[in-house]
């Protein structure tokens, strides 16, 4: 792959794709700014017939009810698609994150079991975590033990 790439910029092809994207887009410029005027016009034309049938200021009123209308569905087609891709992509950046960490983990993994500390930096989290969770239900049950009761005290 790479002498490939390299020989495409030794012979000059690289160069010759600029330019040619570079033309294309040129031209696809010209296209639609050609396309904004063509359509411009045709709003105009539309505008002047309808002035012509039902006067300036109803036809002027239509045009920019319409237009208010088309600005209000973009903005509504637009904030349902930005919701729907935002859920999405909360729904799969769990997904991408456990990867990345499974991914982690892998790439450390030889390396850990390598080194001379490594059970125990890959283990002791785990045996600290395990201690903390035997004090912790033991720290709990004397805390909720609330004693003897009046009848164990007769006894």
């Amino acid at each position: 792959m790479l002498a490939s790439l390299l020989t495409a910029f030794a012979s000059n092809e690289a160069l010759h794709a600029v330019r040619q994207a570079r033309r294309a887009a040129i031209a696809y410029l010209a296209a639609a700014l050609a396309a904004l005027a063509g359509l411009g016009f045709l709003v105009g034309a539309a505008y002047v017939l309808a002035a012509e049938r039902y006067g300036t200021v109803n036809a002027a009123l239509a045009f920019a009810g319409g237009f208010f209308l088309l600005a209000l569905l973009i903005l509504l087609i637009h904030k349902i698609a930005s919701g729907a891709s935002a859920r999405s992509i909360a729904r799969q950046r769990p997904v991408e994150l456990k990867t990345i960490g499974a991914a982690a983990a892998l790439t450390v993994l030889p390396m850990l079991l390598r080194s001379k500390g490594g059970l125990a930096t890959l283990f002791g989290p785990a045996v600290a975590m395990a201690l903390y969770a035997i004090y912790r239900e033991n720290f709990e049950s004397d805390e909720k033990d609330p004693g003897p009761t009046d009848d164990e005290t007769r006894r």
